[in-house]
């Protein structure tokens, strides 16, 4: 049955037509992802207008009108989601007819089980309501007709939007310390074994959260993948939903193989990593966004007003100071000097990131795009300037890791280092380690540039630990494996043989110290 006669159905038959019209949707296969949540939020649209249409009649009150908000406003219906309702009427309403029809239609919707978060207000009342509670106000950015008097949800959705565009530079910073406390709580989705897909930092949250910055016009967000990264997360949410039977975000460890299967992946670990590619994507683009608020926000500062003021009004352009060669420090990020040329610079994305992570800088994601358009493939051997600067930038300890994550954003690892393409987001299912392969191996270089200064060859260090489990994901022992593909890649970046030849001893037994200390008894003379 199409999408089109489940629908009619629904119409036709009432909250029973509804229930089982729902029930052949969800369990149809054809239509998964995005044409199924559109379906389930047109289905339910029709089913509450006929109930809306019928109690609005029997109640008299015709100023009035349903409207979806938040995930429903914005026809992304999940099998177990919230009816997200609010129900307008005219100030001038009788209150006790108006509580009559929102029972007319309220009750239905329980009876048949669904979750329902609703209100009933006035346009001024809803307007009200937004200004002090910043989430009600996010739901109304995505409010969207349901049934009855449009006019209500026209001037309604021109004052909250109005609303929120005045007072963007206020309550944009709100809602971006929202955003870091819920990922202060919930962690890094692409982090977490058991990742909560709505709450986690790099989820749901965060790509409805961007939404509102660019519906704000005072910053947007990077969109190349944002879109398809959203995609990903509902669609694990859908099969989360249906695999369980519950109206739950967390994707616990024994439903992941199902869920992988309902999204035909071969297994629970190409799942994770195909949502973590996704989280990874939102936090970056959540990162870039949020610096960009900041920005703009200081910028329209009193303190910059007084400051043109002083200057008699005379317009001046922002600072640049030098960085490295081809790198400039401006608005607080590292870009290209004007002056850079990246076609003819191989060495410049190398020299941009280490010159960036030494100046504790973010690197700026427009230069970033600009290497990856423009700057030619390095020379193999890598010529003694790249891999220095690939030393700077691993020896920069903590602020190596923005600098990294943009250079991965943008493919500029993989294009470096194409061993790094099987270990991108690859899940570790232990206890001891924390991060994914990809990320733990950068996490060991920060950590090693705190022992630079006791070790004769600092380079040969930093290098070895980024390194050092590169043979994850290929059979066999890992430690075995990478070490060959740590010779490789030593002297593809341009190491001597006796370097190569340390820094893969160093990868194939950086295991040693801690399975003699785990594994072997101390006191045997043998160990």
């Amino acid at each position: 049955m199409s999408s089109l006669e489940v629908m009619t159905e629904a119409e036709d038959s009432g909250p029973s037509g509804y229930a089982a019209a729902r029930l052949l949707l969800l369990n149809g296969q054809e239509s998964a992802g995005p044409p199924r949540r559109a379906a389930l939020a047109r289905l339910t649209d029709r089913w509450l207008s006929a109930l809306f249409t019928a109690a609005r009649r029997d109640t008299g009150v015709h100023a009035a009108a349903l409207v979806a908000v938040g995930g429903y406003g914005r026809g992304e219906l999940s099998p177990r989601s919230d009816l997200d309702l609010l129900l307008l009427h005219d100030p001038s309403a009788d209150p006790a007819a108006v509580a009559a029809l929102a029972d007319r239609v309220w009750y239905p919707v329980w009876d048949l089980g669904l979750s329902l978060d609703h209100s009933v207000r006035t346009v001024a009342g809803a307007r009200r309501t937004a200004a002090e509670d910043l989430k009600a106000q996010l739901g109304l950015l995505d409010a969207r007709p349901v049934a009855g008097d449009l006019a209500q949800l026209t001037a309604l959705r021109t004052a909250v939007l109005a609303d929120w565009r005045n007072q963007a530079h206020k309550r944009l910073p709100e809602l971006g310390e929202l955003c870091r406390e819920r990922a202060a709580r919930q962690g890094e989705l692409r982090f977490l074994l058991e990742p909560d897909l709505k709450e986690a930092r790099g989820g749901l949250r965060d790509a409805t959260a961007l939404r509102a910055v660019a519906a704000s016009w005072l910053a947007d967000a990077p969109r190349e993948g944002l879109a398809e990264a959203r995609r990903t997360l509902l669609d694990a949410r859908d099969a989360l939903h249906l695999t369980t039977g519950r109206a739950t975000d967390r994707l616990a460890l024994q439903e992941q193989d199902q869920v992988a299967g309902a999204l035909g992946l071969p297994d629970a670990d190409a799942l994770l990593r195909r949502l973590y590619e996704a989280a990874r994507t939102v936090s970056y683009a959540s990162d870039v966004t949020w610096r960009e608020v900041d920005r703009v926000i200081k910028a329209r500062s009193a303190r910059s007003r007084l400051s043109a003021l002083r200057r008699g009004g005379r317009r001046t352009g922002p600072g640049r100071t030098p960085l490295a060669e081809g790198v400039v420090e401006q608005d607080g990020e590292a870009v290209l000097a004007r002056t850079a040329r990246p076609e003819r610079d191989p060495v410049l994305p190398l020299r941009a990131a280490a010159a960036a992570a030494r100046s504790a800088l973010p690197l700026s994601r427009h230069a970033v795009r600009r290497l990856a358009d423009a700057a030619p493939p390095l020379p193999v051997p890598w010529p003694a300037e790249a891999r220095e600067a690939f030393v700077v930038l691993l020896g920069a300890g903590t602020p190596t890791v923005p600098v990294w994550e943009a250079l991965e954003a943008e493919g500029l690892i993989t294009r470096l280092l194409p061993e790094w393409e099987r270990v991108r987001c690859r899940p570790q299912r232990n206890a001891v380690h924390t991060w994914t392969v990809d990320r733990h191996l950068v996490e060991t270089a920060v950590r090693a540039a705190a022992l630079t200064r006791r070790v004769s060859r600092p380079d040969l260090l930093l290098v070895s630990a980024l390194l050092h489990d590169i043979g994850k994901g290929r059979p066999g022992d890992h430690s075995t494996a990478g070490e060959a593909i740590a010779l490789d890649m030593a002297e593809r970046m341009g190491c001597d043989r006796a370097d190569a030849t340390v820094i893969a001893a160093l990868v194939r037994h950086h295991l040693l110290l801690a399975e003699t200390a785990t594994r072997r008894d101390l006191d045997d003379p043998a160990t």
